[in-house]
């Protein structure tokens, strides 16, 4: 089966958005290729490392709450 990578990142972003604490901080535990493209979109912060988790950026931050609320929000 084929998926939209689009859509895998925008889902990956916001489970991040979902489940940050400390204001923008999330366990990194996802997909290593889609955290390196919105590492390189600009959405979190460098993925590698041994740090076990990212920091969404600002623009990621607002994206990532927008699309948690959108997926995951009760009406």
């Amino acid at each position: 089966m084929q998926y939209d990578d689009a859509k895998i990142e925008d889902m990956v972003l916001a489970l991040l958005g979902a489940f940050e604490f400390d204001n923008g901080r999330a366990w990194k535990r996802f997909d290593f290729d889609v955290m390196q493209t919105l590492f390189d979109k600009g959405m979190i912060t460098d993925p590698r490392g041994k740090q076990e988790s990212v920091y969404l950026t600002q623009a990621g931050l607002v994206k990532a709450r927008s699309l948690a609320q959108s997926m995951f929000g009760k009406p």
